[in-house]
């Protein structure tokens, strides 16, 4: 880091990724005039406008990435830990994590995982965890690479994984790794376990400042605490749109438009890629444009997406009428948000990170989800076994049947994983599949699920 990185950052920033995104959007462009014209599948509405826009944003992102670390400390983060502390110390995060579901999303889990597994770990293990631990072993990612990092922060309140995980990149890396331990909440937070990790958000800031190479400036903490919570409270909306019929998108395409609020949240550009995909879709909403043509049945899907099968899940249920218009997985990104105080930044930041749905028992989870049903005027409930994280499908077989006997809905569970095709059997899930959509069609009002 110096004058010389600072300013080829810069020129990267301003110059050359500009010319390259344009020359990229011209030549999708000219793509999308020369392809033949196929008439959209019945059931297909119009797809949403704002996905042009959220790729350019992620494709900057990982491009600006390169750069990065010839400019400014670069920090490893996990999906659930404090990142506002590391943007008021001038940090470019990135997140393993988001960077696993890309690679699973564009297939290429499998190969980025084979030199991890080559080394030694186990099958069982995380998929993102192998697909990052892959890439510090020599893998190539699909978007080239990611930048060094100079620190690693992690929080234990989604899995207990990360921290081994985290632990293996440091010594990989010789880089220092940062801790936010969360306890689990098994009833309510209690004074002593917030005052903990008040005390350990206090204890962070020392350690980051050397690396960081500033001191940390609660005038600047501030602002991007509140940006953050409006990002967030912006993507709790964009969520809520759903609960319109018909509804403007599905949860499928959620999955791709979270993007932002995980790796972007407390940055100008994610408060503004919110505001514009807000608006469409109020405007979808008018007009009654429906994201399914022909939705008969609205449903929820329970964990992380199977990244490597929703184009296939995408026509399976959207050609049945079958909607998913809520998931435990994107509503993370907006459940605790609320809780955000600038007046108290540590305290309040303690609270929103350690009450969310994985650091929480099945009690919360299972209240959350019945209101979710309620709110979302939920007829079917998908429930996706993932191996790869073992926190959030434990749990699920007494959930279904609470969730069946209780609010009278169809529920299914598959068994698959977030990135790694060897762990899904598709002859088994598509029967099951199909079964779970014939039951929901079979079905009145006034029949209780079995």
């Amino acid at each position: 880091m110096g004058a010389s990185g600072t300013l080829r950052y810069r020129l990267a920033r301003d110059v050359s990724l500009p010319l390259l995104l344009a020359a990229d959007s011209a030549r999708r462009s000219v793509r999308r005039a020369l392809r033949p014209k196929r008439k959209p599948p019945a059931w297909a509405g119009p797809p949403l406008q704002c996905a042009d826009r959220l790729r350019t944003i992620m494709t900057r992102h990982y491009l600006l990435a390169r750069h990065a670390a010839a400019a400014m400390p670069v920090a490893w983060v996990t999906s659930g830990a404090p990142v506002e502390l590391l943007r008021a110390m001038g940090f470019y995060t990135v997140y393993p994590e988001n960077h696993g579901a890309l690679c699973g999303a564009r297939l290429a889990g499998l190969d980025m995982s084979a030199p991890a597994e080559h080394a030694g770990f186990s099958q069982d293990l995380c998929s993102y965890a192998r697909i990052d631990l892959g890439l510090a072993l020599g893998a190539r990612s699909p978007v080239g690479t990611l930048p060094r990092p100079n620190v690693l922060v992690c929080s234990t309140n989604i899995c207990q994984t990360v921290l081994y995980w985290y632990k293996q990149l440091a010594h990989h890396y010789s880089v220092p790794l940062v801790l936010f331990d969360t306890p689990f909440v098994a009833d309510d937070l209690d004074d002593g376990t917030l005052a903990y990790m008040v005390g350990q958000l206090e204890a962070l800031i020392p350690q980051l400042e050397p690396i960081a190479g500033r001191s940390f400036v609660p005038a600047l903490f501030e602002p991007i605490l509140l940006r953050a919570q409006r990002t967030s409270l912006m993507w709790g909306e964009v969520l809520r749109s759903m609960t319109r019929r018909p509804a403007p998108m599905t949860i499928f395409d959620a999955f791709a438009h979270m993007a932002p609020v995980v790796s972007l949240r407390g940055l100008p550009v994610a408060e503004r890629y919110y505001e514009l995909l807000l608006k469409e879709l109020e405007s979808r909403v008018s007009r009654g444009i429906a994201a399914v043509n022909g939705e008969r049945h609205r449903l929820l899907w329970d964990n992380i997406a199977v990244w490597f099968k929703l184009g296939d899940f995408i026509k399976l249920f959207s050609q049945a009428g079958c909607v998913f218009v809520a998931a435990t997985y994107t509503n993370a990104w907006a459940e605790t948000v609320h809780m955000l105080d600038p007046k108290k930044p540590l305290e309040s930041a303690a609270r929103t990170y350690s009450l969310v749905i994985l650091n929480r028992d099945l009690k919360h989870r299972t209240a959350l989800m019945k209101s979710m049903i309620k709110d979302y005027s939920v007829d079917g409930v998908v429930f996706h076994s993932t191996r790869s994280c073992k926190p959030y499908s434990v749990g699920q077989y007494d959930i279904q049947r609470s969730l069946s006997q209780d609010c009278g809905v169809r529920t299914v569970l598959i068994d698959a994983d977030t990135t790694d095709p060897r762990n899904y059997a598709e002859g088994p899930t598509r029967t099951r599949l199909e079964a779970f959509i014939e039951a929901l069609d079979l079905r009145s009002p006034a029949t209780p699920s079995a």
